[in-house]
């Protein structure tokens, strides 16, 4: 009786000191939600390239994403050397293999000319990536308004950080119109293919919050979205990133190692997954790196940066 007295009250012991364990540990580590401890991250294959003069092959891309650690890749149409239907199957076979998504297509067009041919070949392009897209998988394509011109070259658009003055005779409002004409048209195809269009800060009409939110509220079509870069609103981002967190469905992350190709920002990533947090925002955060050093240590070391910054719950030790 003693020998069983005394086996009741030291499992009693032990089931309250487990118990007391258990709850402690409660109290310290967050509760299973079932919901990923991040963002995924991806990187554009621009990164690995930054318009110098050959193209990286986009096939290319992809083993250096993978081999680096990268969820997923963005390419760069501008990047393709081909086309054609078999070389895009064998990229989207070659991605399966190695456990990287496709994520996003980043496109160049400009509606922002007087001349409707001008305009309406952008809008059959436009269409076109679009159709590859859809081949290849990607669930969204990065678009632009467009710009002026007016500035010259690209070099001289960022001398004057970004802002450049109507044609002779027109005005915004003009640009407006043909913008929102142009996706009016392109929707169409956006939908028959459930391929996202995110239209990005990207100088032009979209340089600012306010002329970004314009365009995708006259619209108002669910397959048209903003795509966020960090780097493209040059003073005061934060606040402007966060107006446009709502109509976020894709994300530029860019970083600057060796300092910036034509400007250098000092961002602040545990500033900016602050405000991912507070929208909820758990989509593709895409490297885009625009900085000297070489992709070979710069982009892993980027990667480590977004994967640090970028959580959910608790920080990552």
């Amino acid at each position: 009786m003693a020998q069983d007295s005394f086996s009741r009250r030291s499992f009693l012991v032990a089931s309250t000191t487990a118990l007391g364990a258990v709850a402690l540990a409660a109290d310290t580590i967050p509760p299973a939600s079932g919901a990923r401890n991040g963002n995924p991250i991806a990187v554009s294959s621009y990164s690995y390239w930054q318009f110098s003069e050959t193209p990286m092959p986009i096939d290319k891309c992809v083993d250096l994403a993978a081999k680096m650690g990268f969820d997923a890749l963005e390419i760069l149409e501008r990047q393709f050397t081909q086309t054609d239907n078999a070389y895009l199957m064998k990229l989207k076979r070659q991605a399966l293999q190695a456990g990287l998504a496709l994520c996003g297509l980043s496109t160049h067009q400009s509606f922002m000319r007087p001349d409707a041919d001008f305009r309406k070949e952008n809008i059959d392009a436009t269409i076109r990536s679009i159709e590859m897209a859809y081949k290849l998988g990607i669930p969204i394509i990065r678009v632009n308004t467009g710009r002026w011109g007016t500035s010259g070259t690209f070099d001289d658009l960022m001398a004057n950080r970004g802002i450049e003055s109507p044609l002779d005779g027109y005005t915004d409002e003009d640009g407006f119109s043909w913008v929102i004409e142009a996706f009016e048209k392109i929707l169409p195809t956006a939908e028959k293919c459930g391929v996202l269009i995110g239209l990005e800060n990207h100088w032009g009409l979209a340089r600012t919050p306010e002329g970004l939110l314009r365009i995708l509220q006259t619209i108002d079509s669910p397959y048209l979205r903003a795509w966020l870069d960090t780097g493209n609103f040059l003073e005061d981002p934060y606040d402007k990133l966060e107006q446009l967190m709502p109509k976020t469905v894709f994300m530029h992350a860019k970083t600057y190692y060796g300092g910036g190709l034509w400007y250098t920002l000092d961002l602040d990533y545990d500033r900016i997954g602050a405000i991912l947090r507070k929208y909820d925002y758990r989509g593709y955060v895409s490297l885009e790196f625009e900085g000297k050093e070489s992709p070979d240590t710069a982009v892993p070391k980027s990667l480590e940066l977004l994967r640090r910054t970028l959580y959910f719950g608790v920080a990552r030790q």
